[in-house]
């Protein structure tokens, strides 16, 4: 079975997604396989600099992340671009890496991804876990993490889909607003359980 991961920015996913891990199951990261779609020398990375000019290139000819992150956080139009050019390749990327583990002895795979619903990635895996918090943590999380202003760190979570929206869409609903140990004991009973009911059954329509 595949288990779609997601939530808004800072929301905890990958703290979630590490503690499955730790109960057994196997972990495929989109963030990393986006990552990996712009190595340096790639076609989609070629795409990208097409698309917004070589000053999104460090000197040594990588990505300069936090150059295309202000790029794409403030224009919701270059937001769109990024997604069309990084999306496709993203997605033939995670069919490939799901499909070979889809044929291996393991009762649970994460794929844990920001924008699974955003990217219309749902329909990759069997049930969807949302991560939520509260949203007076979640900024103060962000802040904190990735050293921004407020009005910036306030403009990533408003690019991203509501959490309201996306626990309507959920089939599990982890809340990460309390404890490491609170949020990794709601992680370890559904493991449980999806290992013994849910595993074993019908996938999602």
């Amino acid at each position: 079975m595949i288990l779609g991961l997601t939530g808004g920015i800072a929301s905890g996913k990958s703290f979630v997604a590490d503690s499955f891990v730790e109960c057994g199951a196997i972990l495929v990261s989109a963030d990393l396989l986006a990552r990996e779609v712009v190595n340096q020398g790639s076609p989609t990375l070629a795409k990208l600099v097409d698309a917004f000019g070589v000053e999104i290139l460090t000197a040594g000819g990588s990505l300069n992340r936090e150059v295309m992150a202000q790029k794409i956080f403030s224009d919701p139009l270059a937001r769109h671009r990024l997604e069309l050019i990084t999306h496709p390749a993203i997605a033939h990327l995670a069919e490939c890496r799901l499909m070979a583990l889809k044929n291996l002895p393991h009762d649970l795979i994460v794929y844990e991804a920001p924008l699974l619903f955003e990217a219309g990635a749902e329909s990759r895996v069997d049930q969807v876990l949302v991560v939520v918090i509260d949203p007076a943590l979640q900024l103060e999380r962000l802040l904190t993490r990735d050293e921004i202003s407020e009005a910036e760190a306030k403009q990533r979570i408003a690019a991203q889909w509501p959490q309201a929206d996306k626990v309507q869409k959920a089939d599990f609903v982890i809340d990460n607003s309390g404890s490491l140990e609170q949020t990794r004991h709601a992680v370890t009973s559904l493991y449980h359980y999806l290992v013994e009911t849910v595993c074993s059954g019908p996938s999602r329509p």
